[in-house]
Parts: C-alpha cells; structure tokens; sequence
C-alpha cells in the first residue's frame, strides 16, 4: 500500500520528510520466522543468530524483484539503505541488485554465491544503485539472537560491494544478551533514522529494514492524518512487502492504491517478527481502528 502523508501530520516538529520518495520493504521469509511462527520461545535460540532467509524467503525476493522491475520502480531508485543483518542484506541485493555474477566482470560481486545458507548464485555488480549499511534501521536490540549481527569482517567477504562505512563497530556491541531495545526506544531510533535520511542528496531512496523498527517508527505518524492515511501507515508489514511513502495532499483527496505497492508474502508463509509482542499490540489497534 501508498501511504500519502505530509509533515504536518507529526506531532514531532524535528521530522522535516523532504525526500520525494521513500520505498520501506520488510525483509523476506527468515528461518527465524518459520521457528518463531511455531513457538515464539525460538527467537531465545542460537540456532538463529543473524537468521538468513529460507528458500521460500528467496522465492518473495524473486516475486519482488520482478515487481519493482516491471512498475519502473528499479530505475528510479537513486540509494538502497539495509539494516546490517543477513536476512535484511540478501532481501536488498536480491530485489535492487545487479543479475548474476561473471567471474570475467572487473567489480567483485555484491553478494558471494551460497551467502547465509542459500543456494542462490553470486550477485552482480551490473546496473545498480549504492547500497549502504546503516546501524539505526536494523531490528529491535538484544535479547533475541536472531537480532544480532555478525562482524564487518566476516560481512564483507559475503557481501564484497556493501559499503559498510558508516556502521562504526567490527563486531556487534549494540546487542546485550539479557535486555531488550524497549519499543519507545526503537521508535527514537527510528526517528533518528529519518533524520539522517534528511542529510542524503538522493530523492529517491529504498530501506530494507525489520517489522519492528518500521511499526513502532511509523505509530510516530498519522494522529492527526485522515483515518485511511492513518491506517495506511500503522498496518503491519508482511514478509517482503514494500509500501511507497510521499508527500501528498493531507485531504487525501484523491488517494487511491498505486501499481508501485506490493503486498508482501508472496508466495506465503510463516513471517511472524522477532518483535512480535510489540508487532502484535499495534496489530490490535490497527484492527480495531479498522472496525
């Protein structure tokens, strides 16, 4: 879904959205969300430290990938911004990357082949945007080993052409093994988050980040937004879904559902989030603001 908003709508007078376009896709199927699905006691194990994305996972980044290439969306894109964790990196480079990898091609690939258990085939540098690994926009902190990332180090030997500039550790000292991000501290994260996006030269620009950090940044907007606007932007995600954020006429005048939106899930599957308790809350609300 498009959700036309402009920045009146937030209460928070520091966010200024400038940018004409703002493409947020939640990541595709992770082995985390299958387990989680079942049992949500599954995101406490270390089976799944910085999960990877299932074959059903790369399935969704396939029916992406091509969505975004028929809508015209590929060749608008000026910057991808991906949350540093396995599952967020592959849905990125899978869906915004280049095509397949020659060994002949004078650049290293974006991603290796078999990156994060997958059987996917290494990734082109070919015909496509930077890609930039920003710390503010990955999932909730701590707690969950699914949540936490691996080293840069070990990073750039997967994912060669990632500029990992600004993430400022090797190794990962956000996440705490007994304490848990709280959801008001995501949503300033992602606050944060947006701000930074401000300082960016690119008008056009795809984020690949978490259920998380999108449902408790988005509940910042739309309190005082026309009802379908406000129910727009607070929806939960599904696995590889991506919605389009503009500046638009606050009346919503007009409003209707564009091509470029792609409703995630395809093909289906468990995509329960590592947040889910959080998740589920704003999940409760939007359904009962939807009555």
């Amino acid at each position: 879904m498009e959700c036309h908003f402009i920045k009146e709508c937030t209460t928070h007078e520091d966010i200024r959205i400038q940018y004409e376009n703002s493409l947020k896709v939640r990541h595709a199927q992770g082995y985390h969300n299958v387990a989680g699905e079942k049992d949500d006691k599954a995101y406490l194990s270390y089976e799944f430290v910085d999960a990877s994305l299932t074959p059903l996972g790369w399935q969704q980044v396939n029916q992406l990938r091509t969505h975004v290439a028929n809508s015209g969306l590929a060749s608008s894109i000026e910057l991808v911004v991906t949350s540093p964790l396995t599952r967020t990196m592959q849905t990125a480079l899978g869906v915004f990357g280049g095509g397949g990898y020659i060994d002949s091609d004078s650049s290293p690939p974006l991603m290796v082949a078999g990156s994060g258990k997958s059987d996917r085939t290494a990734i082109s540098t070919s015909n496509y945007p930077p890609i930039v690994a920003v710390e503010y926009c990955r999932e909730g902190v701590g707690l969950n080993p699914c949540d936490k990332r691996k080293s840069v180090s070990e990073y750039k030997t997967l994912f060669p052409s990632i500029d990992f500039s600004l993430v400022e550790t090797d190794e990962d000292v956000l996440w705490k093994p007994d304490i848990r991000e709280k959801e008001y501290e995501i949503a300033a994260r992602g606050r944060a988050f947006l701000n930074w996006l401000l300082t960016r030269k690119e008008k056009e620009i795809a984020i690949v980040t978490h259920s998380g950090l999108l449902i408790h940044t988005l509940a910042l907007f739309g309190k005082d937004c026309h009802p379908f606007i406000r129910n727009e932007i607070h929806k939960p995600f599904a696995n590889c879904e991506l919605r389009s954020f503009v500046i638009s006429d606050r009346s919503a005048i007009g409003t209707s559902v564009p091509v470029t939106d792609f409703p995630g899930c395809v093909p289906t599957g468990p995509d329960a989030p590592s947040d889910n308790d959080g998740v589920e809350n704003i999940r409760n609300e939007y359904a009962l603001a939807t009555k």
